[in-house]
């Protein structure tokens, strides 16, 4: 404020000095007064533009030395406020000129022309000041514009990075809690019975030696996989088990004392979409590791059914324990299952019916 009233006094003051050679001795103390007073209405300008805009634009009607602040007012009004604001201090400003102009005429310049040429200022810094407005309204957008496509870029990656450390976790969960929960149980069948025959003991010895082959095999496939980020990439890295893998899931999971009846519908000759199958193979990897888990000793019935057209249905069952809902069965894998078949346009369900028997259900599209 105080750098803009300095700068505006200095044109009153060119104005002032101007006046005073060519006016007469009895307007000069008028003059003097009126500077003094366009000087402090600067300070209202700045506060209150339209106010100190017609305060000025009536005083120009005076004398001249209230120009500089009448001018200042139309451009610091049409900057800072709207349009209809600045254009009627303009309007004041050039009823105050013509007035000055009519009583106090300068011999060189006619009334017209005069007229002509202060509206033409008038009208300039109006304009002026509208463009800048208009300039700056239009930066102040685009600096919105950009910080808000910064923050959504942000919540994208956000997004991104909370999806890839989910699609690890799956993987992760997938692979190792199968192979962990038949180690488990082999584990436990050679604590339990330590009495127990030296082949039972060897097979279970087994057991373990295979899963945790298998195990370090699947992690080093899911690392693989999850580090390739082009899917159309080549990689040596296997496919991924699918539901042609299911004999031998099974068969490790029998190795482990799981009682498992499998009702295969499908038959032996069908050839199932390779993202279908893996889906349902891990669908049925993850109920039979529920199944361990929860509800050990219990027998599993699995039923494989569907069509081209129809779809993939996938149901299992079994019994529960006193303690299959024991807190610890936070239920991640079945929500992750259900994850994984929703991409794929399918589902997951499970509910205990009233004879407390556990059933998941999973149908996935089957396309023909």
């Amino acid at each position: 404020m105080a750098a803009t009233t300095v700068a505006v006094g200095a044109l009153v003051a060119t104005m002032l000095w101007s006046a005073t050679r060519s006016s007469s001795a009895g307007l000069v103390g008028v003059d003097v007064a009126l500077a003094a007073t366009a000087l402090a209405l600067v300070p209202v300008v700045l506060r209150h533009p339209r106010t100190g805009g017609v305060l000025a634009g009536l005083l120009v009607a005076l004398s001249p030395v209230a120009t500089p602040v009448a001018s200042f007012a139309v451009l610091f009004t049409a900057r800072n406020r709207p349009f209809r604001h600045a254009a009627a201090v303009a309007a004041v400003g050039v009823a105050g000129e013509a007035a000055q102009a009519f009583w106090r005429p300068v011999p060189s310049l006619p009334y017209g022309w005069r007229l002509v040429l202060m509206t033409i200022a008038y009208a300039a810094l109006l304009g002026w000041g509208t463009w800048a407005q208009a300039r700056n309204a239009l930066l102040a957008a685009l600096r919105d514009r950009a910080q808000r496509a910064e923050q959504e870029q942000e919540r994208r990656v956000d997004e991104a990075r909370a999806a890839e450390r989910s699609r690890i976790a799956r993987e992760m969960h997938d692979v190792l809690a199968h192979r962990l929960s038949l180690l488990a149980a082999a584990a436990g069948a050679m604590e339990y019975r330590p009495d127990a025959p030296p082949e039972r003991l060897s097979a279970a010895a087994g057991v373990i030696r295979a899963s945790a082959h298998h195990a370090l095999d699947e992690l080093r496939e899911v690392i693989t996989l999850l580090r390739n980020d082009d899917p159309e990439s080549p990689t040596d890295a296997p496919p991924g088990q699918t539901l042609t893998d299911l004999p031998r899931l099974v068969d490790e999971a029998r190795a482990a004392g799981q009682q498992i009846e499998v009702d295969d519908r499908l038959g032996p000759s069908v050839e199932i979409p390779p993202p279908v199958g893996r889906t349902a193979y891990r669908i049925t990897q993850e109920a039979l590791t529920n199944a361990r888990k929860h509800a050990a000793g219990q027998p599993v019935r699995l039923v494989l059914d569907g069509a081209p057209g129809s779809g993939l249905s996938i149901a299992m069952s079994n019994p529960t324990t006193p303690d299959s809902g024991a807190p610890g069965s936070a239920g991640t894998g079945l929500i992750g299952l259900a994850e994984r078949a929703a991409l794929t346009g399918g589902r997951v369900t499970h509910h205990v019916d009233a004879a407390g028997r556990f059933h998941l259900t999973g149908w996935l599209p089957w396309p023909t």
